[in-house]
C-alpha cells in the first residue's frame, strides 16, 4: 500500500468515526433540551471535506512520495485534534449546538483559544496536499473552508453569546475568608473554584 493509500484511509475511517461520535452526541444533546443553529450550512462542510479528499484521489499520483515531514505535522495535528475532542467531552459534536444558561467549556485548549478544532482544520487541509506537492488543491480547498468557516463562526458567536454570562472565568477563582481570634490577627485563606463542565457545542 502506498503512503498515499494509507494516509486517504486513515482520513476516512477517521471521518466517519468523528460522524458518529458527534451524532450520538448531538442526539443526546437535543434529547437533553439543546437546539441546534445554523443546521442549513452543515451539508456543505461535509460537501466540502469529501470534495477535498476526491480531490487528492484524482490529482495525487498514488506512487507519489510524500515530504515526510509533513506527514509528522499531519499527524501532530491529528494529535491536537484529540485534545480538542476529548476537553469537550459529551458536548463535542460537528454541528452548532447550544443549550441556554449551560457555561462554556474553559479547559484544554480552550483556555486559550475560542475555536480550536477550526484552526486544526485549516491546517489539515493545506499540511496533506501539500505533503505530496498537490499545492493547488491545498490553496482551492483552503479558500473554500475558509469562506464557509468565516459564516459558520458568525452564526456560532452569536449563539454562545448569550451563555457567555453564565460562564465563570477561565482561571481559577480565589475567595476569601476572615477568621478572628482574640489573641491573632485575622488570617486569609484561598480555595480553587471548581472546573467547568459545559461547551459551546461543535468545534467542527
Amino acid at each position: 500500500m502506498t503512503p498515499l493509500a494509507w494516509l486517504l484511509g486513515f482520513v476516512v475511517v477517521q471521518r466517519l468515526a468523528e460522524l458518529a461520535l458527534a451524532r450520538r452526541n448531538t442526539q443526546r444533546l437535543l434529547a437533553e433540551g439543546a437546539r441546534e443553529v445554523g443546521a442549513e450550512h452543515h451539508k456543505l462542510f461535509i460537501l466540502l471535506h469529501g470534495s477535498w479528499l476526491l480531490a487528492l484521489v484524482l490529482l495525487v499520483p498514488w506512487s507519489a512520495e510524500p515530504r515526510w515531514e509533513l506527514v509528522v505535522v499531519f499527524f501532530v495535528l491529528q494529535a491536537l485534534r484529540v485534545w480538542v475532542v476529548a476537553s469537550l467531552g459529551r458536548w463535542w459534536t460537528t454541528r452548532i449546538i447550544t443549550m441556554d444558561g449551560a457555561p462554556l467549556v474553559h479547559r484544554g485548549p480552550y483556555r486559550w483559544l475560542s475555536h480550536p478544532n477550526y484552526w486544526i482544520v485549516v491546517g489539515e487541509i493545506a499540511v496533506l496536499p501539500l505533503a505530496f506537492g498537490a499545492w493547488q488543491v491545498a490553496l482551492v480547498w483552503s479558500v473554500l473552508n475558509a469562506l464557509l468557516l468565516r459564516h459558520r463562526i458568525r452564526i456560532e458567536n452569536v449563539a454562545l453569546s448569550a451563555r457567555a454570562v453564565h460562564s465563570p472565568p477561565a482561571g481559577p477563582q480565589k475567595t476569601t475568608q476572615v477568621q478572628k481570634s482574640s489573641v491573632k490577627s485575622s488570617k486569609r485563606w484561598t480555595a480553587p473554584a471548581g472546573a467547568n463542565s459545559a461547551s459551546p457545542g461543535p468545534k467542527a
